[in-house]
């Protein structure tokens, strides 16, 4: 009977090992630990990558994290997943979440204009002053901010039909809000002002006490909190050989200054892929397409080139994410680039399956299609469209 016992116990022991040592890809097949970190270390070798955090989830839940390389390479510090790097616009991502729990608890509604929120007129508003000629802005709605449709340029400081500075700055509305998709950082800021300005606190303070406390991301903060300490902090690597070192936040943007660690926004991911912390009606809106996309690439953000390319995969802006629906189902997506700092995120909601790539170099992006080829098995991500296709090698 202690044989058999013994047996059963060993048995167990194998199958659980063995089940922890390998993730789930899109397929239905497998692909061992030991695959993922070559895979990594290989990527990383080819585009000079200095430090990349890796995530992935299986069934909803947290089935491999690791960090590889440098936080500060040039001071020899190892990359951990206690590390805390700049998050860059998947600051976004988590406000849609913050925002759509505002909704639950009717604080915000998605279809009421912004300017019946606030408290003076728009000229009295220094950042958003120059509005004040042109009464389309009174249309816009916090769906049309968090859906990237109100018509108000990425950052005010770049001609949004290029990549060149836009020295004077102004700030203008391009086209009809809700019209079409263009992607604005500067219609996550004005739709931050309302948010701070109806519930008379900073989303600092929103995020911490409604996301990051109860989800015990506790170095993770749209300021830089004294409880982060010095110690364990990244800093980013230019082509150039430079280090690009974030300064410490004591205004938030609710668009681009979230800082975090992959395990805290690996805790985020699952809660949001867990459907928690949200009522349904909200978590079905949220990654819901709010817009069709037809521009031929994300950026520059306002083009007047249109595709049908992506409409086999229904390319789409939900409330603060990306979404798509392809032959591995419904999926949503983030990215985050800020110079030397990239980031991705994508989620097969279908599937139950979720990567999450931190990279502090700014060779990172380069790495993104082949990662998720080979650790997910993907076909269908629209790379071309976010500007991160690379040739693969056979």
């Amino acid at each position: 009977m202690r044989k058999i016992i013994l047996i059963i116990y060993c048995l167990f022991l194998f199958l659980t090992v063995g089940q922890s040592q390998s993730i789930k890809r899109l397929d239905g097949s497998s692909i061992s630990f030991s695959t993922i970190d070559q895979t990594v270390k290989e990527l990383m070798q080819e585009h000079h990558i200095q430090g990349l955090s890796l995530a992935i989830l299986n069934k909803n839940k947290t089935a491999f994290i690791n960090s590889y390389g440098f936080r500060n390479q040039p001071k020899n510090q190892l990359l951990d997943t206690a590390s805390i790097v700049y998050g860059a616009s998947l600051s976004k991502a988590v406000f849609g979440y913050l925002c759509m729990k505002l909704v639950d608890e009717k604080v915000l509604d998605l279809d009421k204009p912004l300017f019946q929120y606030l408290k003076k007129d728009i000229s009295e508003y220094d950042y958003f002053a120059d509005l004040k000629t042109d009464d389309r802005w009174k249309m816009i709605t916090a769906r049309m901010c968090l859906s990237h449709t109100t018509g108000l340029p990425n950052v005010r400081w770049f001609n949004p039909n290029s990549s060149e500075p836009d020295t004077l700055g102004i700030m203008k509305i391009y086209f009809k809000p809700g019209s079409k998709y263009a992607y604005s950082g500067e219609g996550f800021k004005l739709l931050q002002l309302v948010v701070e300005e109806i519930t008379n606190q900073p989303i600092d303070r929103l995020a911490t006490e409604r996301i990051f406390g109860p989800m015990g991301m506790n170095r993770t903060g749209y300021v830089w909190h004294d409880s982060f300490g010095d110690e364990n902090v990244a800093v980013g690597h230019l082509n150039n050989g430079l280090i690009d070192q974030k300064k410490k936040r004591t205004e938030a943007v609710a668009g681009g200054s979230l800082v975090t660690t992959i395990a805290d926004y690996t805790r985020f991911v699952e809660q949001v892929m867990q459907e928690k912390g949200l009522s349904k009606k909200s978590f079905q809106e949220m990654l819901a397409p709010q817009i069709a996309i037809h521009s031929k690439t994300q950026f520059p953000p306002i083009t007047y080139e249109t595709t049908t390319e992506n409409d086999g995969i229904q390319l789409s802006y939900g409330l603060g994410w990306g979404v798509f629906n392809c032959s591995y189902g419904k999926a949503f997506f983030k990215e985050g680039n800020g110079g030397s700092w990239r980031n991705y995120n994508i989620t097969f909601l279908d599937k139950d399956i979720s990567i999450i790539i931190l990279v502090n170099s700014e060779n990172g992006e380069l790495t993104f299609q082949a990662l998720l080829q080979k650790l997910l098995a993907d076909n269908c991500i629209p790379w071309k469209w976010e500007g991160y296709e690379v040739p693969i090698k056979k």
